[in-house]
């Protein structure tokens, strides 16, 4: 096990309070030379969940307001160990009922970025560096079925069909009995979906969506724990850039990625952070989980010249996505609530900032209840995208 004391929806066819890292630290009460880190300090690790959940779409367990974000250690992707840290992630957060209240059908996303084209790190697997394994989604879903869930769908915009089985994912989903579904696609349906963020969108007045998105009871996103070059950090939030095929989002014919969700030169800092936001209210997440295992920092995939293997041996998961994602972002060493142009938001705001502005969750680490390990002794420090 790794030490981490380092510091309306109509078918549409083809058409289609930032302060900064020094202030941060004395906040905190940690020495630039003491153990980092991080607002750490401030979120209290508890031990007795509530039990009771609150059906909502953000899915927040009922404690006093405050949303419960759990940490667990695994050292491998050992399929007998996942499971049993999973199983109890969950039940610290207070079980899956909120997630079986809105129904029985749920879709996993997951992240395969950048596809089989892209060449990984030398002698590492993707699945053990930047895309999220496949012993976790496995494992998610047998858990979901466990507890009564009928069907699982397992989705992607994968950039290539390989994906599937050079990932491990066509034989997981067969064996588990779940159906891959590729967004760049319709299938099973006769055509895309556009479909509304919101009631105020900040970006996109409508999103192009396979239609299973609107139809699934409840959704799940698993993402790798990473810094990202242009959003700051990827993680559930950010995973839903991939819902959307990138074909009909590309600025300029064979961009083969979804540039105009980041837009022109001098336009990403301020667009891309609020796309992410109008994916999230276009298909709100019901429980997100951070694949923090083995991962990668200084980037989000190989064609980040920087970007080295690193293994924090951490897992995440709640139901309020932002806390969630704030709670991850503090483990690798930053301010959940930074901004532009602090670390690691060197290129973009802050997503989780504007999230939490408008009421999707919370990013603040004292509003937010840790359980599990805590927060202080898994804090490992991460190097940015830059």
């Amino acid at each position: 096990m790794s030490n981490c004391k380092r510091n309306p929806q109509i078918y549409a066819g083809q058409s289609h309070r930032h302060f900064s890292r020094r202030d941060f630290l004395k906040v905190a009460g940690i020495s630039a030379a003491g153990l980092a880190l991080a607002g750490c300090q401030k979120a209290t690790t508890e031990t007795n969940v509530p039990q009771g959940d609150n059906p909502t779409d953000t899915g927040r367990p009922a404690d006093a307001g405050r949303p419960t974000v759990a940490i667990a250690r695994a050292d491998s992707y050992d399929r007998t160990l996942i499971r049993k840290q999973l199983e109890s992630l969950f039940d610290k957060i207070g079980g899956l009922s909120s997630i079986l209240a809105h129904g029985n059908r749920v879709a996993i996303k997951t992240n395969l970025t950048g596809g089989t084209s892209t060449t990984p790190l030398p002698g590492i697997p993707e699945i053990e560096s930047y895309l999220t394994h496949p012993e976790i989604v496995r494992a998610t879903a047998e858990l979901l079925m466990d507890s009564g869930v009928t069907k699982v769908f397992i989705v992607e915009a994968v950039y290539e069909k390989a994906s599937w089985p050079v990932y491990g994912y066509l034989d997981m989903a067969k064996e588990i009995g779940a159906e891959l579904i590729d967004l760049n696609y319709a299938d099973p349906y006769p055509d895309f979906v556009k479909t509304v963020p919101g009631t105020d969108p900040m970006i996109y007045e409508e999103l192009t969506f396979n239609p299973i998105l609107n139809e699934i009871d409840a959704f799940v996103s698993i993402s790798k724990m990473k810094c990202h070059n242009t959003a700051g950090v990827t993680h559930t939030m950010k995973n839903l850039v991939g819902l959307v095929p990138y074909r009909f989002y590309e600025m300029n014919p064979g961009d083969r990625y979804r540039s105009a969700i980041h837009g022109r030169s001098g336009e990403t800092r301020k667009r891309l952070p609020r796309a992410i936001v109008d994916l999230n209210g276009a298909r709100p997440i019901q429980l997100g989980i951070i694949d923090g295992i083995w991962t990668t920092e200084a980037g989000e995939g190989p064609w980040i010249p920087a970007l080295t293997q690193i293994k924090p041996g951490l897992l995440f998961a709640g139901k309020d996505v932002v806390a969630t994602d704030a709670v991850a972002t503090a483990a690798m060493g930053f301010d959940p609530t930074a901004d532009y142009p602090d670390a690691p938001f060197v290129n973009a705001e802050n997503h989780l900032n504007i999230a939490a502005s408008l009421g999707m969750g919370t990013n603040q680490l004292e509003n937010i209840k840790v359980v599990g390990e805590k927060l202080e002794d898994v804090t490992m420090q991460f190097t940015p995208s830059y």
